[in-house]
């Protein structure tokens, strides 16, 4: 078990310590659950209330607020808790599962396939024709890649994952368990007799940029004829589905249960909150905020913020609440 004084953390964090503690500390734990060994954080004013009544010998404080101190407790104040707390659990991160195998003689890959320097391939994965890996690339067990797909450097892919083929992938990617990478897109017609639908072939690709984390269970379909597009840096949570021919900017951060509706365009840094859904063909400005629950049926304005269903900018969708409360009360 790793364990640290909270003088060595505070060189970790590169915080004002305030305070003291003999014990060592062996985990970060939020306020209320935590135990003498533990250290945990406080980020508003909020959280103060519970510090108190916490076993936590230590925690980390946003620098400007002002907490007590009691005998053989300590606070690491910094600039931001949050981020400081993300600095420490990379410290108390557990290994990740172990490989005894770089390759393991269960995993079935094409003779064409490029694998590079350093690559892990798990149990029962599967690497389709002209498939090329490189340096550093992971694949936990019964992952599925398949023909022509480019996967960039020290990518992980998480078991279940299936990537269809011509997928393009950077570097320093995470695709957690089962995601979903080029499925057919969902395109239909009335067939001319009106008795029954015609599928449109979907022909494009997937590409997606570097540093892209997909959370487990979400979708990202194919294009029709071109490719969908994930941008550098995208963050995307569990259970998302994003349609063909989307194209997302640098950066964005899609929460859970949201989706993209076919060929809408996202800019750089655009915020999909929890259950929001979006209208296709729909384009959200680079900045953008959706809030959670919310349905998009036009073009959002760059840095404008979209509440409600339908949306409507978050100062007018707001005051409408106000007068629906104040009507109800009549």
């Amino acid at each position: 078990m790793k364990s640290f004084t909270i003088e060595e953390i505070n060189t970790i964090l590169g915080g004002e310590l305030v305070g003291s503690t003999t014990l060592k500390i062996t985990g970060p734990e939020q306020l209320d659950k935590a135990e003498p060994h533990h250290i945990s954080f406080i980020g508003s004013t909020k959280y103060i209330k519970y510090w108190n009544n916490s076993k936590a010998s230590a925690a980390i404080v946003n620098e400007n607020l002002t907490v007590d101190l009691e005998e053989n407790r300590a606070l690491i104040k910094v600039k931001n808790a949050d981020l400081a707390m993300a600095k420490l659990l990379e410290v108390f991160n557990p290994q990740p599962p172990v490989f005894d195998h770089e390759i393991h003689p269960t995993a079935i890959i094409h003779d064409s396939a490029i694998i590079g320097k350093g690559c892990k391939i798990g149990a029962g994965c599967y690497i389709g024709k002209d498939v090329v890996l490189a340096e550093g690339v992971i694949l936990y067990p019964n992952v599925t890649i398949m023909d022509e797909t480019t996967i960039g450097s020290h990518t992980i892919v998480w078991s279940g994952t299936v990537i269809r083929e011509r997928t393009e992938i950077g570097a320093y990617c995470i695709f957690h368990t089962n995601v979903s990478i080029g499925a057919d897109g969902f395109g239909y017609r009335p067939s001319e007799d009106g008795r029954g639908l015609v599928k449109i072939p979907q022909i494009g690709n997937v590409i997606i940029g570097n540093g892209v984390e997909i959370g487990a269970n979400s979708c990202v379909d194919r294009g029709k004829f071109s490719s969908t597009i994930i941008g550098d840096g995208c963050k995307i949570d569990n259970l998302v589905q994003i349609a063909h021919n989307c194209e997302l900017g640098r950066s964005c951060i899609m929460a859970g249960h949201s989706g993209l509706a076919g060929s809408v365009t996202l800019g750089d840094g655009v915020i999909i909150g929890g259950s929001a859904s979006i209208k296709d063909h729909t384009t959200i400005h680079s900045g953008a905020t959706i809030g959670a629950g919310s349905g998009v049926m036009g073009d959002v304005e760059a840095g404008k913020t979209m509440l409600g269903y339908p949306a409507t900018e978050s100062r007018e969708m707001l005051k409408q609440w106000v007068a629906l409360r104040k009507l109800a009360k009549q």
